[in-house]
């Protein structure tokens, strides 16, 4: 199991970015590492389980993800067997094959899997979809809930919308808000008497979907300033924090974009091709549709993580350049992490050119991790 703890910014996916470059980077999977500046825990393995209290927020990924102490912020989970089974301060964000919420959420929870069951009580809002989806702990709020099939037995606070296929209401089930029953055959569905009364329930067609207008953007350049200087802080924080965990890990993936750029950005390419078309297939099939947006998040975390990778190539890069040398102290690797997120930042604001160049920063990233993964044979000679 792999343990870090840092202080960052309230971002999920480069949260589970940094996750899923740790779980690439052997230096890094040989221990545990714990690093300590603020409260936020990462962890990726094949088989994760956090068993420490976490002060801050909480990222987990892995074919087992579990968290087993208690999380004061919110938590954030990826994997095949998700559990949380220790109290959660904040919100719970969780993703997998097999999704079970065990212990209280004090926020909201948003599940998505094959199989969600939700045995924790939840202290705001519920929002859950699943082939397969089970409630029996009490809900203070409203709920959203998408499933093929679903067994409810539980209080649920405020309105309740169900786009189910078929819906099992048990006794201890009570709706104090209004229930909307949305599906091709909403009329089917029966609802006992002590669930809500007749007045207080909706039928829809899933053919009908009511309009949403969503309000024009408003364009502060005050805003747009401070939200780059908020992404550079970000990135630059996050891509210290890889180089000052696995300061041999990240100088061998910058040697390998440094040694051979372009062969690193075709096999970026093909890993990422790999991943965002695995998407496509897991939603053709019934099962894996429910696990399409936990596929996507996985792909886009890879993005990032190639990104961060490429942050430092760049940044150390023109160190080295500048006659500075490979970065060894964990001073000239912040500057080298800080360089490069201010230069991508930079580059990045040229019209088509900056996509061009951030996108070629990602592939070569993703794909010196790869290597280093996988070593596939027609990159070894160039590593």
């Amino acid at each position: 199991m792999i343990r870090l703890t840092v202080s960052s910014a309230r971002a999920r996916l480069p949260g589970f970015a940094l996750a899923f470059a740790l779980a690439l980077c052997p230096a890094a999977a040989e221990e545990t590492v714990t690093l300590g500046l603020g409260g936020d825990a990462f962890a990726a393995a094949s088989r994760v389980e956090q068993r420490e209290a976490v002060a801050g927020d909480l990222f987990l990924a892995g074919e087992t993800a579990r968290a087993a102490a208690p999380v004061e912020g919110s938590a954030h989970m990826a994997g095949r067997r998700v559990a949380a089974a220790s109290p959660v301060g904040g919100n719970l964000y969780a993703a997998g094959m097999d999704v079970s919420v065990e212990a209280p959420v004090a926020g909201s929870a948003t599940l998505a899997g094959y199989d969600v069951s939700v045995s924790g009580e939840i202290g705001r809002n519920l929002r859950a979809a699943g082939q397969r989806v089970g409630v029996t702990a009490p809900v203070a709020g409203a709920a959203l809930i998408a499933a093929e099939e679903l067994r409810l037995d539980a209080a649920i606070g405020g309105d309740v919308r169900l786009v189910v296929g078929r819906a099992v209401f048990g006794p201890r089930t009570r709706i104090d808000g209004t229930l909307t029953l949305v599906g091709e055959n909403p009329e089917a569905i029966a609802v006992p008497a002590h669930v809500a009364p007749p007045a207080r329930i909706r039928r829809e067609s899933a053919a009908r979907m009511p309009g949403v207008e969503m309000p024009a953007p408003v364009v502060s350049w005050r805003g747009v300033a401070l939200g780059v200087l908020a992404t550079v802080a970000v990135l630059a924080l996050l891509t210290a924090a890889l180089a000052l965990i696995a300061p041999q890990g990240m100088a061998d993936l910058r040697r390998r974009v440094a040694a051979a750029p372009g062969r690193a950005a075709l096999l970026g390419f093909v890993a990422l091709s790999a991943l965002t078309g695995a998407v496509l297939v897991v939603a053709l099939t019934l099962v894996g549709l429910v696990l399409s947006p936990a596929a996507a998040g996985l792909a886009l975390a890879a993005g990032i993580a190639g990104y961060l990778v490429g942050l430092y190539a760049l940044g150390a890069g023109v160190l080295v350049a500048l006659g500075r040398g490979e970065p060894e102290l964990p001073g000239e690797r912040a500057l080298a992490a800080l360089l490069g997120a201010v230069l991508a930042s930079l580059v990045a604001m040229i019209p088509f050119a900056g996509w061009l160049f951030v996108l070629a920063l990602t592939l070569a990233g993703l794909g010196a991790l790869t290597a280093r993964l996988l070593r596939p044979a027609f990159f070894v000679r160039g590593a």
